[in-house]
C-alpha cells in the first residue's frame, strides 16, 4: 500500500524502449508518482520488482525471455501488487489481457502505438496517471477478493432452454475489476433463467468479442455479442459491444436491441446509464439491476430511474469491490434496494426474476 508520505513507487516492464521513455515522460508530470525502476523483458521483470518491491508495476503483456502471463503468475503467487497491463487491439492481444485480469492484473491500457499523435498521446496520459492512482490504492485485501482465478469451465447442462420474448431483464454493470466478477455470476445463474441478461463492461472493440467467447465457455447460458434488432429473449446473456451505447426499444410485440454511436457519457461508450434509462422506459418494474465493481459513477442515474419505475436494484458491498465507485454511487444516491456479497448475487438476481416473472413488477420481494 502506497504511504502518505513519500510518491507512488512503479516499475515499467516493456521491451520497447520508446515506449517506456514515452511512459516515465508521462508519469513524471505527476510529482505524486516516481519510476523507480524498468525491464525489457520477463525475467528482468520478476527479478527487478522481487529487489524495489514497487507500489504499482506497469506491465507489457507480451514480452520477451518470459511471457507476461508468466510474470503475472510468478508476482501475484510471490508478492502481490496492482499490476496494470499494456495492450493492443489485436486479438491475440485481447486473449491474453483478459486472461491477466482474470489472474489479479488491476486493470489494463491500450497502446496508442509507437508514435502517437498528441491528442492520443494526451488521452493516454490522462488515463495512465488515473489508473496507476487507483491501483495504488489497491491494498492486499482489495487484491485478495480477485480470488477467481481460474476458468470456471462450466459444462453445457443437456437441457435445452426454450428461448422465448423476454417479459423480465436483468442488468450488469461493471468496470474496473468487473470481468471476473461478471463471469462468476453468469456461471452461477440457472439456465432455465425466465428473463435475458443485458451486460454493459466498459471494454474496448474486439476485446467484448473475446470477453463474450470466454463467458459462452463458463456460463449455462447462451451468451453472445448484442446486434442491432437482435430480439431480446429468455436465457440469452447479451454483451454490449466495446465503443456502443446498448439501448433497448420497443417492438412490435417484443423488445430489442438498438446500438448507437451517440456521445460517450461519463467517459465511456458502451455506458451503464444508457442502457438503464432505456430499460426503465421499456421493461419498467420487471427490471432487476445489478451494479458492480468500478470507477466512476456510471449506471447510478440509471439504477434510480429503474428503482422509480419499480425495478430492483442490487450494488456490490464495498469489502468485495476491487474499485467501491460506481456501487458506492448507487448507494449514495438511494437507488440500491440491496447491497451485497458478489457471491450472493446469483441466488438472488435468479430469485428476484422469479417474483418479477411470477407474481409481476412491483411485488414485495424481501432478500
Amino acid at each position: 500500500m502506497t504511504r502518505l508520505n513519500r510518491p507512488i513507487r512503479v516499475v515499467i516492464v516493456d521491451d520497447s524502449l520508446l515506449i517506456r521513455m514515452a511512459i516515465k515522460e508521462i508519469l513524471a508530470s505527476d510529482p505524486g508518482i516516481e519510476v523507480i525502476g524498468e525491464a525489457k523483458d520477463g525475467v528482468e521483470a520478476v527479478e527487478t520488482v522481487k529487489k524495489l518491491k514497487p507500489d504499482v508495476l506497469l506491465l507489457d503483456i507480451i514480452l520477451p525471455r518470459k511471457d507476461g502471463i508468466t510474470v503475472l503468475k510468478e508476482i501475484m503467487e510471490e508478492n502481490p501488487i496492482p499490476v496494470v497491463v499494456f495492450s493492443s487491439l489485436t486479438r491475440e492481444n485481447a486473449e491474453v489481457t483478459l486472461e491477466a485480469l482474470e489472474l489479479g492484473a488491476f486493470d489494463f491500457l491500450l497502446k496508442p502505438g509507437a508514435l502517437p499523435v498528441p491528442l492520443s498521446l494526451e488521452d493516454v496520459k490522462r488515463e495512465l496517471i488515473r489508473k496507476v492512482r487507483m491501483a495504488a490504492h489497491v491494498g492486499p485485501i482489495k487484491l485478495s477478493t480477485r480470488g477467481l482465478t481460474r476458468r470456471i469451465g462450466v459444462v453445457k447442462s443437456a437441457y435445452t432452454p426454450i428461448h422465448t420474448k423476454a417479459e423480465v431483464v436483468a442488468v450488469i454493470g461493471a468496470s474496473t475489476g468487473g470481468p471476473s466478477i461478471v463471469r462468476y455470476i453468469l456461471s452461477k445463474l440457472p439456465p432455465d433463467l425466465p428473463a435475458a441478461v443485458l451486460v454493459v463492461q466498459h471494454m474496448p472493440p474486439l476485446f467484448t468479442k473475446i470477453f463474450v467467447e470466454r463467458l459462452d465457455k463458463d456460463t449455462p447460458l447462451k451468451v453472445k455479442e448484442a446486434s442491432e434488432g437482435d430480439r431480446i429473449m429468455t436465457g440469452v446473456v447479451y454483451v454490449a459491444p466495446g465503443d456502443y451505447h446498448m439501448k433497448v426499444r420497443r417492438g412490435f410485440n417484443d423488445f430489442r436491441i438498438k446500438l448507437t454511436k451517440e456521445p460517450k457519457i461519463h467517459g465511456v461508450r458502451p455506458s451503464v446509464d444508457v442502457t438503464l434509462k432505456s430499460v426503465a422506459l421499456t421493461f419498467g418494474s420487471r427490471s432487476v439491476v445489478t451494479i458492480l465493481t468500478g470507477l466512476g459513477c456510471d449506471g447510478a442515474e440509471g439504477a434510480l430511474a429503474v428503482k422509480r419505475v419499480g425495478g430492483f436494484v442490487i450494488a456490490q458491498d464495498e469489502a468485495s469491490s476491487v474499485v467501491y465507485g460506481m456501487p458506492k454511487a448507487v448507494v449514495d444516491c438511494g437507488a440500491a434496494d440491496a447491497v451485497m456479497h458478489y457471491k450472493k448475487m446469483p441466488k438472488v438476481i435468479a430469485n428476484v426474476v422469479n417474483v418479477k416473472k411470477l407474481k409481476g413488477g412491483y411485488s414485495k420481494i424481501v432478500v
